[in-house]
């Protein structure tokens, strides 16, 4: 019987065709078949009987083996040891032989499908056992789902002959127990010297120790020189001190509540030690130096995720020149976080776009069962809570956190193939939590029954130690004596952190691309900056600019837009458009860096911008600003449909280079509010709490246009709510001069601050809204602009105003020919310019000063600005559209009444 024969007769026909499409191309079929049709030989002879002779029953039951072995590779996860402190749940189909159409009268009798994992012909005991210890024991494997047959051959054969995991050498063991004994010695210390206090332990998770160690000396052997590391507050000081190598004297310090040095200029507030971030350097056992960063975060857990991912790729961009090989993100995540929070999603769905990507990111989940009190079941639908993982097709490894060598493998295999393939990878530590949410917390209230399990079970440096001197690779008295050396350690450092007074920062800032700025100083607040540039430098760059190559075809519109760009060179009138593309111009001219995203940030939202255009006949782009003496550091990325995330990931591009002018556009303002978060923790109080400057510009599209409710405000009055302490700036301009000079003023300064701009939509064409030559190479920001149109001794009443509302006032008053109303700009809201206020106050001597705003009176620079000018001289009163829920109508014709009645009041005397 010839093989196509005997196997056509086993399976109706399929494997007929199977076999044909493998005789004509054998890379045609799955590398299964594959193997299956060229190991099946009917002349060999297997205990006693040739395959030749065996019956069409026999072929298909290889068959049901070969199901049997793909089964294990899909769903063996399911079915592992690796919770170590409760039995896992049970899916059916289980495991079982019958599930496979097998049984134990099958279990001695030898089939030809061993091929398939190395065995060669194999009795299907022995195959059992292969598939069962290679996805069944501390590790679970998933990585089927990816759509890559390169990648999961990858996997697949590395899992496969590892199944044991690797023998480690004993000095790698020695090792491994090292930073296990570290890491739970130091919580235990901690937890006696320190009873009470709120440390969010690692224990039930002291794994995650040796593994970060593993993967970072791992990662050195393969090419990466730095790690930038995201995570929340759990187990924070112990990766701190045993990771990063933050001095224990340090973080006994701030337990013993010692301040740090006082810095009256800076405003330093602190925060608490669970929050903190750190750097350092630290060699590798083979020599290599790694430069290691812990990004600080707040309490708001995966905020930091799309922070520590722009960090990353502000160092490839800067300092690595592209190359993501050298440089890697680690986030840390909880169960309950990851599986729940939304940005989580959003920085993932990040993770292979051109303007995000980092090479790919190790997440490591600390799967503690539980979030604050809520039990797995109710915190998330998914089987797992890295089941997010899916959608960038990522393997996932979950992980008994109790076997530490076997997380030692699983991590050291997954940045491998980080490495090689440049995508996420996530490894899910199972654990648990020993403590409540914090130490103070009673967790028997919610979980008594876990909590009764985990009393009782033994710590991972205990599991550990035992398995060690079981092996014989170290003795007892070695583990006693690598844990008291380590306790007298920490008792050392602990003495000394009681003779400190204050805690000296090991953080310096102004260090590295850092270097030659500092904090600023509130006498810096209203100095005069250079931002203008030569007249025959702004002409020949605007010229360039706006010239578009001949030998490509270009949409009409698009050539026009140009071609009016041109003509405003002759004019001598340039729009917000022109000024804005000319502050990025004359940026690369002078080798600083210039990178902007947002939703359709490259046309803008208004097709005001059209920095990239894309030709008729083709998907092919120009980006003219690229052409450019510095356009290779010009980069505009149209971001995916997220702010939340791609807000965190520009704060981390800025926070790691203050010489490129980092920007990120809201669609329309109001979308901002999707991204509060990241304006509280860490854009307004970052310096204050981390003493971590940042120049971040956030654009924010506003005015009361009669559009409705949405997308009308940016809720300036939300950013001023958080100004203090001149911690960020908020400006609305109202000229693209002005603009010009407000973005180039970021750079040159010595000390950075994020920027929020009120940016406009109707002045984008506004006729009015124009400026010269003049204003951009004569001129430089002005805090408050004056009315060139009246004398002061002729005015009864001075308008201050701020933005779109401006040229509304400035029509009634040029209808009108008023000379007895000024109208003050006041451009920049926060901070406020008091000396140019005394000063107006002054020069309008006899004048009475209102604040007109087009917002409603509970929105908008009101409110703060009541507050803050509360019995000056000012004596200001407020004319704006009555307080409301909602920031604005949704009807056109109400609009345009209470637009009219502001304007008509404004000139009431």
């Amino acid at each position: 019987m010839d093989k196509l024969t005997y196997l056509s007769n086993a399976d109706s026909g399929y494997i007929d065709s199977l076999y044909q499409a493998y005789k004509e191309d054998p890379n045609s079929v799955d590398v299964s078949w594959q193997k299956f049709f060229e190991g099946f030989d009917f002349g060999q002879t297997y205990g006693g009987e040739t395959i030749a002779e065996q019956t069409p029953e026999h072929t298909i039951k290889e068959i049901k083996v070969l199901n049997m072995i793909h089964g294990y590779r899909d769903r063996g996860h399911l079915f592992t040891e690796t919770n170590p402190v409760r039995e896992r749940r049970k899916y059916f189909p289980g495991k079982e032989l019958e599930t496979f159409g097998l049984s134990e009268a099958d279990m001695d009798t030898v089939f030809n499908a061993g091929v398939e994992i190395g065995l060669g012909p194999a009795k299907l005991r022995d195959i059992r056992q292969f598939i069962e210890e290679t996805y069944c024991r501390s590790i679970g494997a998933e990585f089927r789902y990816i759509r890559h047959p390169e990648k999961i051959k990858f996997l697949q054969d590395r899992m496969e002959a590892d199944r044991n995991m690797p023998n480690f050498p004993i000095e790698s063991k020695k090792r491994i127990l090292k930073k296990l004994n570290e890491a739970v010695i130091f919580e235990s210390f901690l937890g006696t010297k320190f009873l009470g206090q709120k440390r969010f332990s690692l224990e039930g998770g002291e794994s995650l120790i040796p593994a970060l160690d593993s993967v970072i000396q791992k990662g050195s052997s393969l090419g990466i020189e730095e790690f930038v590391i995201g995570m929340a507050h759990r187990g924070r000081l112990n990766v701190l001190s045993n990771i990063m190598g933050k001095p224990y004297k340090t973080i006994f310090s701030e337990f013993e509540g010692k301040m740090y040095e006082a810095d009256p200029e800076t405003q330093f507030g602190g925060d608490v030690k669970y929050h903190l971030g750190f750097s350092s350097d630290i060699t590798s056992q083979e020599g290599k130096n790694i430069h290691l960063s812990l990004a600080p975060n707040p309490s708001h857990l995966e905020t930091v995720d799309g922070v520590a991912e722009g960090m990353v790729r502000s160092k490839i961009d800067m300092k690595y020149a592209g190359d993501s090989s050298k440089i890697a993100p680690i986030l840390i995540h909880g169960d309950a976080a990851v599986a729940a929070q939304g940005i989580v999603y959003e920085t993932i769905q990040m993770s292979k776009l051109d303007g995000y990507k980092t090479g790919g990111t190790i997440h490591i989940v600390i799967n503690n069962q539980v979030g604050f009190t809520t039990n797995y079941k109710e915190g998330r639908s998914s089987t797992y809570c890295t089941d997010i993982a899916k959608v960038t097709l990522s393997p996932v490894f979950h992980v008994n956190g109790d076997d530490v060598e076997a997380l030692v493998y699983a991590i050291n295999l997954a940045v491998e193939y980080r490495q090689k393939y440049k995508t996420d990878v996530f490894i899910d530590l199972l654990g648990y939590r020993r403590y409540g949410h914090n130490e103070a917390d009673e967790p028997k209230f919610t979980q008594p029954s876990l909590y009764k399990l985990i009393e009782k079970h033994p710590n991972t440096l205990a599991i550990y130690v035992d398995k060690l001197i079981k092996q014989g690779s170290v003795d007892a008295e070695y583990a006693k004596t690598l844990e008291k050396d380590f306790r007298a350690i920490l008792q050392d450092r602990l003495d000394a952190a009681k003779t400190v007074e204050e805690i000296s920062d090991e953080r310096p800032m102004f260090a590295g691309a850092w270097k030659g700025l500092r904090p600023s100083k509130s006498s810096d607040i209203g100095k005069p900056v250079i931002t203008k540039v030569t007249k025959t430098l702004f002409l020949e760059l605007a010229k360039e600019l706006n010239t578009l190559p001949k030998d490509k075809k270009f949409f009409r519109k698009i050539t026009k837009v140009y071609e009016d760009r041109l003509k405003m060179i002759d004019t001598d009138k340039y729009d917000w458009a022109m000024g804005e593309l000319m502050a990025y111009a004359t940026l690369l001219n002078e080798d600083y860096r210039v990178r902007i995203s947002g939703q359709d940030v490259q046309r803008g939202t208004f097709s005001h911008r059209h920095a990239v255009v894309t030709l008729e006949d083709s998907d092919e782009t120009y980006t003219p600003l690229s052409k450019l003496k510095g356009g290779d550091k010009f980069n505009i990325y149209n971001s995916l449909l997220s702010e939340y995330a791609v807000l965190a990931f520009e704060y981390g591009y800025a926070s790691v280079n203050p010489n490129s002018l980092t920007i990120w556009e809201a669609q329309f303002g109001d979308f901002a509010n999707g991204a509060q978060i990241v304006f509280d923790q860490y854009i307004s109080s970052g310096e204050t709490k981390w003493k971590r400057s940042n120049g971040l510009v956030m654009l924010l599209p506003h005015g009361m246009e009669g559009q409705g409710p949405e997308h009308s405000s940016c809720r300036i009055e939300r950013y001023l709510e958080l100004s203090a302490n001149d911690n960020i700036i908020v400006a609305n301009c109202t000229t693209p001069a002005n603009y010009f000079h407000l973005l180039r003023r970021q750079l040159h300064r010595d000390f950075r601050k994020p920027l929020v701009v009120a940016t406009p939509k109707s002045l984008l064409r506004h006729p009015k809204a124009v400026s010269s030559l003049a204003d951009f190479t004569q001129k430089s920001f002005q805090e408050i602009v004056d009315d060139a149109n009246v004398t002061a001794r002729s005015v009864k009443r001075v308008v201050l105003c701020s933005g779109k509302i401006y040229y509304d006032l400035l029509e009634k008053q040029e209808t009108d020919k008023r000379k007895d109303v000024a109208l003050v700009r006041v451009e920049q809201l926060f901070p406020i310019a008091f000396d140019q206020l005394d000063a107006l106050r002054k020069k309008y001597a006899k004048a009475e000063f209102v604040w007109v705003q087009e917002e409603n009176e509970n929105m908008g620079a009101w409110p703060f600005y009541c507050r803050k000018l509360s019995g000056s001289s000012l004596n200001l009163s407020v004319i704006a559209r009555p307080e409301s829920g909602s920031p604005a109508t949704g009807y056109m014709k109400r609009h345009l009444a209470q637009q009219a009645e502001i304007i008509n009041k404004a000139f009431e005397i």
